[in-house]
């Protein structure tokens, strides 16, 4: 039987469950490079350049073994731009007897999938991507009649089912969970390591100037693309990453330093999620450094989770709820995302910094992502399915499975708890605790309103009086709670008022932001010295949802 073997751009592995059993007398493998994958956000260069290049890296490593490949290029006159159309004229070209693909990483793209059997009259098959410990339907079996599905429970399962960091049925270390020791700020002036990065080859090279001439307006920028696009390359990340910094990422790996976005970060989730590396290596690789004694339990156990546990946790929840859990919005959050998430443009130095960070390198580790550009989403009340847009564009290791329930659950907690059981909500406090951010930026996290008042802080308190009917009686949030309603009447109206005013501008508050009414809500005008920023015309609500 001649089998069509569709292989799309973050399943480059050779063991991927499409190009299981091929023929290569007889079978061609499939690639797509389509406009409509390319544009229905706008991602950033990096990402575009990142995809694009791996994907032709992976084709010529294939077609080098004697493996018959059919490559459809972006510029292709011929090109349809649709995953559909390329899908159907492959068809016509190769007269296969049946296609076969490999479980997608994204819903809509598997409803395409499933239509493409009756629209073009051929066997489909769409195999499990086994790449990951947990298939769809056994957290499904996890889940069912779960009252809570929280990611621990989860987690600890998985560690048995392994027995990655086991001592037969104990944890390694005796806990499950070194969270507490992996809290410390990066100690006051020690410089960020130098990590593992990988100039563009020809190919990356050409993939870059097409990027840059068709996706002139997409966010970010090419001038430091150092990312590896091959399968040699994870590997030497990899490398970097235990040798050089698995030994320290549990002691810093919620810290953050200016203008060091990558720190002892793993920097190794683009290959991962690409299909360059596997978590069973990966994870293996981890526990090996833990057993010779080259890095500590805190940190190897750290990292575990985040792979082991929440990795597979989000996408056992993005495949247990989709479709319909992208539609929701506990927290009926309705504010257009701030332009300065695109621009940068913004005197919070954490967020400035963070976004100058994201546009350069299309990374920012997960406690920005979470407690910084996630934290204020929240507290602004930004609409779901405009921060998800926006961090599905602005990642090289955005995809659909990973991003949505990161940020829908986990950031912004739209979901109304099923991943956590409460917001991950901060004032300015964390950010100073945990950053050197505070110190260069204009704004004072201890102040709740003012001119000079944190504007993570102000809406942080109007956040908890806005959901104190929802939050009251939660148990881990009762301390906060109560010292909301021990402020005097007059300063939480004008925390109120401030975070209104902060919304409504979209912005930082200058002197000419303010009304005549805010302005006697607030403070005098004149206390208000910082000018106006010009912000470029909003580039949100680029993707529906539901």
């Amino acid at each position: 039987m001649r089998a069509l073997r569709l292989v799309l751009g973050d399943q480059l592995c050779d063991d991927i469950a499409a190009l299981r059993g091929l023929d290569p007398a007889q079978d061609v493998v499939l690639m797509l490079e389509v406009a409509a994958e390319t544009t229905y956000v706008p991602h950033h260069k990096q990402k575009l350049v990142l995809v694009l290049s791996a994907m032709r890296h992976f084709a010529a490593e294939l077609m080098a073994r004697g493996i018959r490949v059919d490559y459809v290029a972006l510029d292709d006159p011929a090109n349809t731009g649709s995953f559909d159309g390329e899908v159907a004229r492959a068809v016509a070209r190769h007269r296969p007897d049946r296609l076969i693909a490999t479980f997608p990483g994204e819903y809509r793209v598997l409803a395409m999938m499933r239509g493409w059997q009756g629209a073009l009259d051929l066997p489909v098959e769409i195999r499990e991507d086994d790449r990951f410990f947990v298939t769809p339907a056994a957290f499904a079996g996890w889940a069912e009649g779960r009252r809570e599905l929280r990611q621990e429970h989860f987690y600890r399962r998985q560690r048995m089912a392994t027995g990655l960091l086991m001592e037969n049925d104990k944890p390694a270390g005796g806990s499950w969970n070194f969270d507490r020791a992996n809290r410390k700020p990066w100690p006051r002036g020690k410089a960020p390591p130098t990590r593992r990065r990988f100039p563009p080859d020809a190919i990356t090279r050409e993939v870059m100037a097409l990027v840059a001439d068709r996706f002139a307006g997409h966010f970010g920028t090419l001038d430091e693309f150092a990312w590896g696009v091959t399968r040699a390359d994870a590997l030497l990340a990899l490398d970097d990453f235990i040798e050089l910094s698995l030994p320290h990422f549990g002691d810093h790996q919620d810290a953050m330093l200016a203008d060091a976005p990558f720190l002892h970060h793993g920097l190794l989730s683009p290959y991962l999620n690409l299909g360059l590396l596997g978590p069973r290596e990966v994870c293996a690789r981890a526990v090996s450094a833990y057993r010779a004694g080259r890095a500590p339990i805190n940190a190897v156990e750290g990292f575990i989770r985040q792979i082991l546990g929440w990795r597979e946790y989000v996408r056992g929840i993005y495949w247990h709820f989709m479709p319909d859990y992208a539609a929701t919005n506990a927290l009926a959050a309705d504010e257009p995302l701030p332009d300065f998430y695109w621009s940068g443009e913004t005197a919070m130095a954490c967020v400035a910094d963070t976004v100058r960070g994201i546009a350069a390198t299309g990374y920012a580790h997960h406690i920005q992502r979470l407690m910084v550009t996630g934290n204020l989403a929240l507290l602004w009340g930004v609409r779901p399915a405009e921060i998800e847009a926006w961090y599905l564009s602005v990642f090289v290791d955005a995809f659909d499975w990973v991003e949505l329930p990161n940020t829908h659950g986990m950031a912004i907690h739209a979901d109304g708890g099923i991943m956590t059981s409460k917001p991950y909500s901060a004032s300015g406090a964390y950010i100073a605790r945990m950053s050197n951010y505070c110190g260069q930026c204009r704004y004072d996290p201890k102040r709740r309103h003012g001119p000079d008042a944190c504007p993570m802080t102000t809406l942080y308190w109007d956040f908890l009086a806005r959901h104190r009917a929802r939050f009251a009686a939660h148990p881990r949030l009762r301390p906060v709670m109560l010292a909301l309603d021990r402020l005097p009447a007059a300063e939480l109206a004008a925390i109120r008022t401030q975070a209104t005013a902060l919304r409504r501008r979209g912005s930082d508050l200058g002197p000419d932001d303010l009304g005549p009414g805010e302005r006697g809500a607030l403070a005098p005008a004149d206390l208000f010295d910082r000018p106006n920023i010009s912000r470029p015309a909003s580039r949100a609500s680029r993707r529906s949802r539901g």
